[in-house]
C-alpha cells in the first residue's frame, strides 16, 4: 500500500494543497505533549477527500471517464468527487441524504454534480448508488473503501511528517478507515516508531469495538454530531489495514467534540468541523493520554453557520 501512496503523491503534487501545519503553546500545556495540527481543513473543497477522490479519478481510462462517476456521501466526498469530476470534465452523480448540510449539498451542486437524495432512515445509499450504476454505467467512486481512495488519504500523513519530523504520535478522525489506515500505513513506512491512533465519537464506536475483538461491528445512522463519521462500519479493504497498522482506538462523546470545535475556534482560529476535532477531543478530555511529539490530522472545515453559530454559544471562551 505505501507504494500506491507514493504514487499518489504523484498525482496529487500540483493539484491538491500542501496544507500547513499549525501549533498552539495552550493545546501543548493542556495535552501535555508537543502537537502538530495538519490544516486539511484549509484543502481544496475544506476536506481531506480531495486527496483520495482525485487518486482514484485520475487513474480510470478513458471508456470509463466517459461514462461518468457515482459516489455515496454526506457531503465532505461529495464536493470532492464533483469538484475533481469538473476539473477532469467527469460527469458526476451523488447520492446524498436527504438531511445532509445544506452548505455541503449546495457546494457541491456549485461543483456541476447531479444530486440525487435518499431517506437514511428507510434506504440504502450503497443500493441506490449500485442501481443507479448499473442502469447509467458509472463508475462508483466509494468514499473510503477503496484501495486508491486510501492511498490518497494517506499522503496527508505522509505531508504531515515531512513538514514536522519524527512523531511519536499520530491521531486521527476515524469513520470508514480511509484516512486512519492510509495515515497508519504511511507513518509505519516512514517512521516505524511512530503509533497511529484512530478517534471516534462514542455514538459511532464501530470501528473501536471493530479493533477491539478483531470482527467487524456496523453501526446504523449513529446520532453523533460528528456527520463524517456516521459510516456503518470499516470496510473490507481499510478494516485489514487498520488491524496491521493501527495501534490503538479511542472514542469521545459529543460534548467533549463541541468542546475541541470551540477550543479550535477560540486559540487557533480555525474552523474544524466536528468529524475533524476527533482528535482534539480526544487529546483534550483526556481520552488519549501520551506525551512526546504528536501529529493530528484536522481532517475538514466544512460545517454550516447554524451548526457551528450553536456550538460556539453553547460553551463559553472556547475551553
Amino acid at each position: 500500500m505505501f507504494e500506491r501512496i507514493r504514487d499518489a503523491r504523484g498525482r496529487l503534487r500540483g493539484v491538491a494543497h500542501v496544507t500547513p501545519i499549525v501549533t498552539s503553546r495552550t493545546l501543548d500545556e493542556r495535552a501535555g505533549a508537543r502537537v502538530f495540527l495538519k490544516c486539511e481543513n484549509l484543502q481544496r473543497v475544506g476536506a481531506f477527500k480531495f486527496r483520495g477522490a482525485f487518486n482514484a479519478i485520475s487513474r480510470l481510462g478513458d471508456a470509463e471517464r466517459a461514462r461518468g462517476v457515482i459516489a455515496y456521501s454526506s457531503g465532505n466526498h461529495a464536493q470532492a468527487v464533483s469538484l475533481v469530476g469538473r476539473l477532469l470534465g467527469v460527469a458526476v452523480t451523488i447520492v446524498m441524504p436527504a438531511d445532509a448540510a445544506r452548505s455541503k449539498r449546495a457546494a457541491t451542486e456549485g461543483y456541476g454534480a447531479r444530486v440525487v437524495l435518499y431517506d437514511p432512515a428507510t434506504e440504502s445509499r450503497e443500493e441506490m448508488a449500485g442501481a443507479i450504476s448499473a442502469r447509467e454505467g458509472q463508475t462508483l467512486v466509494p468514499p473510503y473503501d477503496h484501495p486508491d481512495i486510501v492511498a490518497g488519504q494517506g499522503t496527508a500523513a505522509a505531508e504531515l511528517l515531512e513538514q514536522a519530523g519524527p512523531l511519536d504520535f499520530l491521531l486521527t478522525p476515524c469513520g470508514g478507515g480511509g484516512l486512519l489506515s492510509g495515515s497508519a500505513v504511511a507513518a509505519r513506512a516512514t517512521c516505524p516508531a511512530c503509533r497511529t491512533i484512530g478517534v471516534e465519537p462514542a455514538l459511532a464506536d464501530d470501528a473501536t469495538r471493530s479493533f477491539r475483538t478483531k470482527t467487524l461491528h456496523t453501526v446504523k445512522n449513529p446520532p453523533t454530531i460528528a456527520d463524517g463519521a456516521r459510516t456503518p462500519s470499516l470496510g473490507k479493504v481499510t478494516f485489514p489495514l487498520v488491524l496491521e497498522n493501527v495501534a490503538d482506538m479511542a472514542t469521545v462523546d459529543d460534548a467533549a467534540i463541541e468542546d475541541a470545535v470551540r477550543f479550535l475556534f477560540h486559540r487557533t482560529k480555525l474552523v474544524v468541523e466536528p468529524t475533524g476535532a476527533l482528535p482534539v477531543a480526544a487529546l483534550l478530555s483526556g481520552a488519549v493520554k501520551i506525551a512526546g511529539r504528536v501529529g493530528v490530522i484536522l481532517s475538514g472545515g466544512n460545517v454550516d453557520a447554524e451548526t457551528m453559530s450553536r456550538i460556539l454559544l453553547g460553551g463559553g471562551g472556547g475551553e
